[in-house]
């Protein structure tokens, strides 16, 4: 098994980024710099940006020159203000910082002060109408804690909300709210903004260090809680001796402002702007290519045989340097067989498996839609097979591991229609064999025209599927299918259609997150009886994926054809666990009859994510 977190060890040529992006915090020579690092989920944001810190740490100069502040933004969710847990974090870095030099530690109190202000500030605002952002806190310091005193101190029944907070805050924090700032006077918002930064500031100078901030997962948190971070980071920016290293998806960060804003079409210039100012330098996780995936491939098998015992440490060591060489040059040629041979030595006999499974794999991993040579669902495919590699062992099932990489690849790449023919044909087999592969294999073998034994089959992938070794016809299927039965459908209740609601199926399968009008009027063209059939499938599918949306959309098409079969989609809808309902299908559902007591429900269950909830709001029901 491969563990999924971020890692420093380079098994996807990323050094070559991670360096380009230190040098340009080096060169920056204590100006602000911000760095973007965006990518889609798992294409390697998090380990990229570790590297980077790695690649600024090289020597002992290096590491006095820099102080590193690793902020998790998602850690915080649901348990701190990210704003204030991200400034929070810097103080006390730098208070660290300071009494490790002896000096300044006044300058570091004075800004973990000014911190602390800013926290209270948080929790007073909502009750007193003098800490409104932008507002002036009127009196001193000891005059607003003596009013908050005397609200926590109260003997009435508070009914707000914040208030109780805030009384409760207050019993923790009445000493150190005191002792604050020295009880001076409180100045304006926007002056109590310059104090901090002026703070902040001097404690680098006189630190003589450069600050690096490097911020991960910011596209896992929720939309208030991204653009919290992003706030709170505007506080500390573009200020002598800060790096800010951000890793996040831009198309995610970009929902997030809409959401923030509570506009849904926001202009994309206008979302692309706010994030271009916090941004300067913006670098893409770069996407794999074949020799990449198949070095990352040829790695981690390798990685496993190593700790089988099988290749020694010092064998996967030299052999990683030259893989990831020739992967590196691939503009050269691709990275070969014969390459990943010489690369293991004497012992590449030990590994013949493996290197035939990298060398076949890595051009389907690479361009099927599914995996695109991410690097995550890379190695949960390969977890995966191990996992039922294990499964088959444990119970005495004669099972090729090359069939169970080859049954798996089509299972994760193809549609669930696709898939679930196989099974169907499968079970409608005596021996669990399929003759029909046969004679497609043949013909493929001969360089012949690929003939789909059905639409659902007519894909490129499954084309070049079919032509990987092993070939299956000649053998018992059904143990493979056993081991991925988590997909495979239960065939006794399989719902017979015609060629037109086959056709209809496939092409619904096909649909991603858009209403086609065209497709709804074919479906009434059908007939109602049939849909029902269609949209039965189609509900099977959707909880095999999990509820997905694209899943969801397609099974909206029917009931937009026919509204009496509305009730069936929602009662397969509160089928979905609470906190898995999904916000983006709200907008779909609003004006359907057939939703309004579902949506109520929804709205006034406090398990519904709030996402959820301020959409049914917001949107309203007719």
């Amino acid at each position: 098994m491969w563990h999924d977190i971020e890692t420093t060890t380079d098994l996807l040529n990323f050094t070559v980024v991670a360096e380009t992006a230190a040098q340009l915090i080096r060169e920056s020579n204590g100006q602000p710099v911000s760095v973007g690092v965006s990518g889609n989920w798992g294409s390697g944001k998090s380990s990229l940006v570790k590297m980077i810190g790695v690649c600024l740490q090289k020597d002992e100069e290096s590491r006095k020159k820099y102080i590193f502040v690793n902020f998790n933004a998602w850690l915080y969710q649901g348990f701190d203000d990210a704003r204030m847990a991200l400034l929070q974090v810097v103080s006390d870095a730098l208070l660290d910082e300071a009494e490790k030099r002896k000096t300044p530690l006044d300058k570091a109190l004075e800004f973990a002060k000014r911190v602390k202000w800013f926290r209270v500030g948080k929790l007073v605002a909502p009750v007193l109408t003098g800490m409104a952002v932008g507002g002036t806190m009127a009196g001193t310091l000891g005059a607003v804690i003596g009013a908050v005193g005397a609200l926590a101190n109260s003997q009435g029944t508070p009914s707000d909300e914040d208030l109780t907070k805030l009384k409760n805050a207050y019993a923790e924090l009445e000493p150190e709210l005191k002792g604050l700032l020295k009880d001076k006077e409180v100045k304006s918002l926007p002056k109590e903004i310059a104090g901090l930064r002026t703070a902040f500031e001097e404690v680098l100078k006189d630190l003589d260090i450069t600050l690096i901030v490097l911020v991960d997962d910011l596209d896992r948190c929720l939309p208030n809680t991204a653009i919290s971070t992003l706030e709170a980071m505007r506080l500390l920016l573009f200020l002598p001796r800060t790096a800010f290293v951000i890793a996040a998806d831009k198309q995610m960060i970009r929902n997030a402002v809409k959401v923030h804003f509570g506009i849904d079409d926001l202009e994309d210039n206008l979302v692309t702007s706010y994030f271009d100012k916090l941004i300067q330098v913006p670098l893409e996780v770069p996407r794999l290519s074949i020799s990449e995936v198949k070095a990352y491939l040829i790695l981690l098998l390798a990685d496993l045989e190593q700790r089988r015992g099988v290749i020694s440490k010092e064998v996967l060591a030299a052999a990683q340097v030259k893989i990831l060489e020739a992967a590196r040059n691939s503009w050269k040629g691709c990275l070969t067989r014969k390459t990943m041979e010489d690369a293991f030595g004497t012992d590449a006999t030990k590994l013949g498996s493996q290197i035939d499974l990298a060398d076949q794999l890595a051009g389907l991993m690479a361009t099927a839609d599914n995996i695109a040579g991410n690097p995550r669902l890379i190695k949960r495919f390969l977890n995966n097979l191990i996992i039922r590699d294990t499964v088959a062992r444990s119970q005495g099932m004669t099972v090729a591991f090359e069939e169970l990489v080859k049954l798996q690849l089509f299972e994760r790449c193809t549609s669930s229609l696709a898939f679930e023919y196989l099974v169907k044909k499968v079970a409608e087999s005596s021996d669990g064999k399929l003759s029909f592969l046969k004679t497609i294999e043949d013909a493929l073998a001969k360089g012949e025209v690929y003939n789909p034994p059905d639409p659902c089959w007519n894909v490129p992938f499954i084309a070049e599927w079919l032509k990987l070794t092993p070939r299956l016809a000649a053998i018992d299927l059904r143990p493979l299918l056993y081991l991925s039965r988590d997909k495979a459908m239960n065939l006794a209740s399989f719902d017979e259609l015609s060629v037109k609601g086959r056709e209809l199926l496939t092409a619904l399968a096909e649909i991603r997150d858009v209403i086609q009008q065209p497709m709804i009027t074919k479906l009434q063209a059908l007939g109602e009886a049939e849909c029902g059939g269609v949209l039965s499938r189609l509900l099977r599918l959707s909880r095999t994926d999990q509820w997905s949306l694209p899943s969801l959309i397609r099974c909206l098409h029917v009931t937009r054809a026919f509204a009496g079969l509305g009730p069936v989609f929602a009662s397969h809808l509160e089928t979905i666990p609470a906190t898995n309902r999904p916000a983006p299908l709200i907008p779909h559902i609003k004006g359907e009859a057939w939703a309004q007591d579902m949506l109520q429900r929804w709205s006034q269950d406090t398990n519904t994510p709030v996402q959820v909830r301020n959409a049914i709001s917001m949107q309203g029901r007719k």
